[in-house]
């Protein structure tokens, strides 16, 4: 009988700790949400400036539109076109032919001249590293109307080869049909190469001191060194500047449209400038969508494709 009050007294306890942690689970439970809290503004700003036109793209695409008058549903019509339009083939050849100009050299190059600078412990560092990295700050619209000046019949490039005795190799370089892409492209690896250079130097930079002064030990020479310490320490650098480079290599359209307008003929026509063309001076709004959304895919692909390599080349 006096045993009885006992268990009474230890019993609320029990209840009062369970109730604690079923509070706290369900406070926990009822917080599950908080983080979606903090990134909802900035998604929603992404949906509508990103996601939604991207959505409208896709959208248009499917219809025959001027811009002007009622859509026609096509279906995938104008996705079907682009494999049959010798054009889009060629221009989307020509936007793989820039990956080489913009990402490609601008690596290689990038690469020597970023271990050059690294461990010669060349003087005034600072200054040449601002002036190969100037290319990137200047709007490409400048940099289009001086290389277009560089290339013209009287420009700089031709004047220099008469000075040195090659009069013959001069030419209108942006209205050769054969030398109008490559001349181009080498534009992009002028403003690329500053941008990898400084990338791959912050890369070089984190490298141990003791790893060149252990393979000098071994008998290791520069070469040795470049391919045994340095590349694999920079895989992470060289997959963002191959991505970032890449990117946009495909999407190019101002340094088109100011050199070349795709010309002569199409022979320097990309993706985004047949966007501009058939949406504003043809009126093939879905048309042009189309090449836009592939493009988007292809990008997209290419991107994943890299980092995918990079992720696991590191690991």
């Amino acid at each position: 009988m006096q045993s009885s009050p006992a268990p009474a007294k230890s019993a609320r306890p029990e209840r009062s700790a369970s109730g604690r942690s079923g509070s706290r689970r369900s406070a926990r439970e009822g917080r599950w949400f908080t983080p979606y809290l903090y990134i909802l503004p900035a998604f929603i700003v992404y949906g509508i400036f990103l996601l939604f036109p991207l959505g409208r793209a896709v959208h248009l695409s499917l219809f025959d539109w001027d811009g002007l008058t009622l859509a026609t549903f096509v279906g995938a019509d104008n996705y079907i076109s682009i494999l049959h339009d010798e054009r889009l083939r060629a221009a989307f050849g020509h936007a793989l032919v820039f990956v080489i100009f913009y990402a490609i050299l601008p690596v290689c190059i990038g690469l020597m001249m970023a271990a050059i600078l690294t461990r010669a412990r060349v003087r005034g560092l600072s200054i040449f590293r601002t002036v190969i990295f100037l290319p990137q700050v200047i709007a490409m619209v400048v940099v289009a109307i001086a290389w277009r000046q560089i290339y013209a019949p009287n420009g700089s490039l031709n004047n220099l080869l008469r000075a040195v005795g090659l009069g013959d190799f001069a030419r209108a370089w942006l209205g050769d049909y054969t030398f109008a892409l490559p001349a181009v492209g080498l534009v992009g690896t002028w403003v690329s190469t500053g941008l990898v250079t400084v990338l791959l130097m912050a890369g070089m930079a984190k490298i141990p001191v003791e790893h060149f002064e252990s393979a000098r030990l071994d008998g290791a020479g520069p070469i040795r060194e470049f391919f045994s310490i340095i590349l694999p320490a920079v895989r992470a650098e060289i997959t963002v500047a191959l991505t970032l480079t890449i990117v946009a290599s495909l999407k190019t359209f101002d340094l088109i449209y100011v050199t070349t307008a795709g010309g002569p003929g199409s022979s320097t026509t990309v993706p985004s400038y047949e966007v501009y063309r058939r949406a504003f001076e043809l009126g093939q709004v879905g048309s042009a969508a189309a090449v836009g959304v592939t493009l988007t895919a292809l990008i997209f692909v290419i991107s994943l494709v890299v980092n995918k390599i990079g992720d696991r080349a590191s690991s």
